[in-house]
């Protein structure tokens, strides 16, 4: 639902690190303009640096520790979906969210779920995007935001943003870089999903 208060469509971001991602999409919805709200960042490692960093923004946090659920990935994601449900969320972000989703969330959140990739999909899905396309000899990388599908990376793609490969690249200086650029695609991708769902209200 879009939040009758604000007009907003009400995001909530999953995240397993620092959440520089998740940085970047909270200081994009403080816009006046901006046609989404973040209302709540779950965790799957309490000790995410991006916790603290969203409660700061007085952004809810939850910490939905993976680990003491063993195998069963349905029954940690479904502690994730009750916090998603109490908040009322109708777009799931993941940024640097490391954990391989079942079918049972994605089907819930089919159109409604997005993730952001280290690479010009459809090359290099998976790890390692950074070392594939130096060894490849490619000139250029980049990052993809998709929707999310249950193959890994295999979503549509919503927008893409392209990054020059420059002599003496590692992976290193070719991940910030890529960093950099990944910072300005999703919020901006976000914010025109919402638009267009906003739109169709």
């Amino acid at each position: 639902m879009v939040s009758p208060a604000s007009g907003r469509v009400r995001v909530a971001i999953l995240i397993s690190g620092a959440g520089s991602n998740m940085a970047a999409l909270i200081d994009a919805a403080s816009a006046a303009d901006a046609p989404f709200e973040v209302v709540g960042v779950i965790s799957n490692d309490p000790a995410a640096g991006g916790l603290a960093i969203a409660a700061a923004h007085g952004v809810p946090v939850a910490a939905v520790d993976h680990r003491p659920f063993g195998k069963d990935r349905e029954a940690h994601e479904a502690a994730i979906q009750r916090h998603l449900d109490d908040w009322s969320v109708e777009v799931v972000v993941l940024a640097g969210y490391m954990r391989l989703l079942t079918p049972w969330l994605v089907r819930r959140w089919a159109g409604r779920m997005l993730n952001i990739h280290p690479s010009l999909l459809p090359k290099y899905p998976g790890l390692d995007t950074h070392a594939r396309a130096l060894a490849a000899g490619d000139t250029e990388a980049g990052c993809t935001v998709h929707l999310v599908t249950e193959g890994v990376d295999e979503g549509p793609v919503l927008g893409q943003s392209r990054v020059p490969i420059v002599p003496g690249d590692s992976p290193a200086s070719l991940a910030e870089r890529v960093r950099v650029a990944e910072h300005t695609l999703y919020p901006q991708v976000l914010a025109d999903l919402c638009q267009t769902r906003i739109a169709s209200l």
